[in-house]
């Protein structure tokens, strides 16, 4: 698991990966102001195992082979890449588009589905209305 910590405009923003059963999952939580480290390690024991839980949709990960021995120099230089990266990862944008995606398509179906209810309802109505109009004749 990973969490990423950046600013994106006014706000600090985190971002939480983690890779399960070669599967990527991605979440993001916005803090708001500067996080302290209390508020981070807060957000990490309680809220982000809730975020996790919460997330329905994943991307196929990437297998990595083992490399054999690194050179150190390497890995300084890769670990000082990292470092300096900022934003997030192209897996983990691709992990929070599928969320958003999915999010929606729910959301899209449970409008759907309460718009033909309301229909189905206002047309039970008109017709009791009308069958009360015939009924003193």
């Amino acid at each position: 698991m990973q969490l990423t910590v950046y600013r994106d405009g006014e706000f600090w923003v985190g971002v939480a990966e983690e890779e399960a059963d070669g599967r990527y999952k991605a979440c993001r939580h916005v803090f708001g102001a500067e996080p302290h480290e209390a508020e981070v390690l807060e957000f990490i024991n309680a809220t982000l195992p809730r975020l996790f839980r919460r997330t329905a949709s994943s991307v196929e990960a990437p297998i990595f082979t083992e490399r054999g021995r690194i050179n150190p120099k390497r890995l300084a230089r890769e670990a000082a890449k990292e470092m300096e990266r900022q934003g997030i990862r192209d897996l983990a944008k691709a992990a929070l588009m599928a969320e958003l995606e999915h999010r929606k398509k729910t959301r899209k179906v449970a409008s759907r589905e309460q718009k033909e209810a309301d229909k189905a309802r206002k047309r039970e109505i008109a017709v009791q209305k009308a069958k009360a109009k015939h009924r003193g004749r």
